[in-house]
Order: C-alpha cells, then structure tokens, then sequence
C-alpha cells in the first residue's frame, strides 16, 4: 500500500439510529430504516462535514447509510459494496445477549460465524476500501458513509492491529471518525464523535 501525504485522511462516519440498532440487534444484510432520530442525527453530521473538502465519498449500498449521507449533504456518494456491514449468517437480527443462551461467551468478534463473515472477511472488504482511498487518483481527503462493526474493523485495520481489534473501538450512531497519520505512522485521530443527543 502507497504511503501519502499525512494531509490524506479518511473520515468515517457510522449512520443514524434505526429500530434494531437501539435494541442492540445485529443488523448486516437486512436493510433496516433509520428511524425518526435517527434522521435527525444524520442531518446534524451535515454541519461538521460541510467544512471539509472530500476528493472521493462513498457509502454502504444499506439505505440507512445511504440516507444517512444524503441528510448530511452528500447525496452523490458512491456506493461501495465492501462498506457492506459484516454478514452475520444466521445470527442477523439477534442480540449477543440471545444467542449467548445457545453459544455461552460468543462474540461476533471470535465466532462462531453461522453462515455468515468471520472477521477477517471483513478486514479483506476493509483493506479495499482503505486501498480504494488512498490511491494516487484520489486526490484528497475520503468520506465514508458505513456501519459499526465494518468501521470498526476498518479503523483496526488502518492501524496494522487484526480485523478483530475493533472489539476494542466503540462506536455510536452517527459518529465521526477521522483516521491519519503521525508522520510517516498511520493514526486514529479522532473516534466516536457525536454531533448529537443519543436516544
């Protein structure tokens, strides 16, 4: 991967609340709404990003993100099925708490993964994006409009730890990440920004 210049960062933002992420439910595939707060906090990113000049902007195809970049004021970004969230097989639409009561201490973090991603097909899918953004043509900062656990996994991944290091980075609805450099070492300069009131 090509080192550029510490200017070039990559901005994340996780999308607004929807019904099944304020009730914890793993939410990969199933394209759920956001709901009336949750539009409400994707159009407070709108002020904090208008500021900054973006040379490419992608989304999850999710419309939950998609609306979350279009209530923010990026209604152009591209589509990028690798900012997918994590496929979680048959374990979509459960809480951790719930399926603990069939797999006691499982985590979608060590598994096991019924029929869906383990970690690092998601840190594959991550790698991607991050070489999407920091290639040459790209002449700029990136914006991406995605969700908790795939930019989690991202954020590990920026900083050389594995996909399953981003167990360690909590993440909120409609966040603002910002990964750079210190010098010539790739940094998390700012986590889990919130530019609103939480449920």
């Amino acid at each position: 991967m090509s080192d550029p210049t510490p200017e070039r960062q990559i901005w994340l933002v996780r999308h607004g609340e929807t019904e099944w992420a304020r009730a914890g439910r793993h939410t990969g595939r199933s394209d759920i709404p956001l709901t009336d707060l949750g539009r409400q906090q994707a159009g407070t990113l709108a002020a904090p990003l208008a500021g900054h000049p973006f040379a490419l902007v992608l989304t999850s195809p999710r419309s939950r993100a998609a609306e979350t970049a279009r209530l923010a004021g990026f209604a152009d970004a591209i589509v990028d099925p690798d900012l997918s969230e994590w496929d979680y097989g048959a374990f979509e639409g459960r809480t951790t708490a719930d399926i603990r009561t069939e797999i006691p201490d499982w985590s979608i973090w060590t598994g096991p993964w019924q029929g869906g991603e383990r970690a690092e097909d998601v840190g594959m899918r991550a790698d991607r994006v991050i070489e999407r953004c920091l290639d040459a043509r790209v002449e700029g900062d990136a914006l991406l409009f995605a969700h908790g656990h795939l930019l989690r996994v991202l954020a590990a991944r920026w900083i050389d730890l594995p996909a399953a290091g981003g167990s360690h980075l909590a993440l909120g609805t409609a966040t603002i990440g910002v990964l750079g450099w210190d010098r010539a070492n790739r940094v998390i300069e700012t986590w889990n920004g919130a530019c609103h009131l939480s449920s």
